[in-house]
């Protein structure tokens, strides 16, 4: 009896492996777009039905995608444009990119704006603290690293005192960026009675699947007239006079006219999908003036889509460049699209410049990004080491006229698994200004001699670390 006991219990958890492995391959050929990633999954459950299928159900099923779509049509933003949209870049080299873009993201190109560069919380702070201290309406906030250190206590005390004043505050930070296990920042303005989200954060072992997916974006919004946007999170590291022990260079926008719309309506659509609540068009859509001369659009990316479509963005604009590509990025990982596209314009004679730090602040990177980079080199690619202190702007300038700016860094998790915001830009005086800057950091080549004396161990180590490129 005892035999027969046994042999049904393993027949039934037989059966039970079977189903799982086929429930698991079933979803990853209906859903998944990446062949790699469905063999991959495929494998795992069919050798490890039990683990796989865990794994597959925590970290492989796209459910932010599925919550975004719910949320569609539930309260919709459109940004208003003015009749002097300009005819300069349709009519130029660039046209291709400036229709595509518009059909890609569904968003109009913006004349009449003014686009200015800051650099390190030192310039930049300042600034924004002065807009938030100055607010008359309301102060969007979304930051993906906003510490509770000195630079951070400042932040805290003009949104609280801006509260106070009935200004409409409200403040997004990632949930872990800005700390998982406990976020100070978020702690204290729930005290205050300031509207604050954590993006995706949970403790519950069921939402798992959303640790893998971050808002990487920077955004502040002040009485819907400024903005500002960029790379630069909040915390003293980014503070150059102050000589923290890990310095961090950065580089940030100040935007000003009806471009501020479209910045406007990436924190809205942010703050629904994490709050649930649909701010009021009226009370962040002010009317607007044209306050420069730049032609611009924001473009956003994530998860809750089915493209890239800040990565496609930038392959478009690489596809048109005639004389230079210039990049500088803090982490430079990115997939074998983009790999392609950079060596296609390198063969055919393009300058292809790609800045990096000589050591970033994630060691892993640094050694996955040193396997990598022998093949740009190999097609031509000019590869630049910046030196100390780190630099985490993420900028991109082609045939000095076109720009693309914002907090997506050229990596695969960046470009397909976090939720990012890029500003393109068509302004001849702009993109030298980036341009020059990117130039002034191109400070020692990087050739295939130095990539080539590294001893076979850390080769080996380099190698290893790069097979974990689409997680880094």
């Amino acid at each position: 009896m005892l035999i027969v006991y046994w042999q049904t219990v393993l027949l039934l958890v037989f059966l039970f492996r079977i189903a799982v492995a086929a429930l698991v391959t079933g979803h990853v050929l209906l859903n998944k777009k990446d062949v790699g990633a469905a063999i991959g999954w495929i494998g795992i459950t069919i050798l490890m039905p039990f683990t796989g299928g865990t794994l597959y159900a925590m970290f492989g099923i796209n459910r932010v995608h599925r919550r975004a779509r719910k949320l569609i049509g539930r309260a919709s933003w459109h940004s208003r444009t003015l009749s002097s949209r300009w005819k300069r870049a349709e009519e130029g080299s660039f046209a291709p990119l400036a229709h595509m873009v518009g059909k890609l993201t569904g968003r109009p190109l913006m004349g009449g704006n003014r686009v200015e560069m800051l650099h390190n919380g030192d310039e930049v702070y300042p600034q924004m603290l002065a807009a938030i201290e100055g607010a008359t309406s309301s102060v969007l906030l979304c930051s993906y690293i906003f510490r509770g250190d000195a630079a951070g206590q400042r932040f805290l005390t003009a949104l609280i005192q801006a509260h106070r004043r009935g200004i409409a505050v409200r403040v997004l930070v990632d949930g872990i960026g800005s700390g998982y296990f406990h976020c100070q920042v978020a702690s204290a303005l729930r005290r205050t009675g300031v509207p604050v989200a954590r993006f995706m954060h949970s403790m519950l072992p069921w939402r798992m699947p959303f640790i893998n997916m971050r808002n990487h974006r920077k955004i502040l919004v002040v009485d819907g007239h400024l903005g500002f946007m960029g790379g630069l999170n909040i915390g003293v590291e980014n503070l150059m006079a102050t000589h923290p022990r890990h310095p961090v260079a950065d580089t940030h926008f100040r935007l000003e006219g009806p471009i501020v719309h479209q910045l406007t309506e990436a924190f809205a659509q942010d703050w629904s999908f994490a709050w649930g609540e649909d701010l009021p068009p009226a009370s962040i859509f002010p009317e607007m003036t044209p306050k420069g001369e730049t032609l611009a659009r924001i473009v956003t990316a994530g998860p809750d889509s089915d493209l890239e479509k800040i990565e496609y963005t930038m392959l478009q604009a690489i596809t048109l460049a005639r004389q230079s590509v210039r990049l500088m990025t803090p982490y430079f990982l990115p997939g074998d699209r983009f790999l392609s596209e950079l060596a296609l314009a390198a063969l055919r004679g393009i300058e292809v410049d790609i800045v990096v730090p000589r050591h970033s602040n994630h060691t892993l990177i640094d050694w996955a990004r040193s396997a990598n980079l022998p093949r740009f080199l190999d097609s031509g690619c000019r590869v630049w080491q910046a030196r100390p202190p780190f630099n985490h702007s993420k900028l991109m300038v082609v045939d000095r006229h076109w720009t693309c700016v914002g907090s997506s860094n050229l990596d695969v998790r960046s470009l397909r698994l976090n939720f990012e915001i890029n500003l393109e830009a068509y302004d001849d005086a702009l993109a030298a200004r980036i341009d020059d800057f990117i130039v002034m950091h191109r400070q020692d080549r990087l050739t295939h001699y130095d990539l080539d004396r590294r001893s076979l161990p850390i080769r080996l180590r380099d190698s290893a670390a790069r097979l974990f490129l689409p997680y880094l």
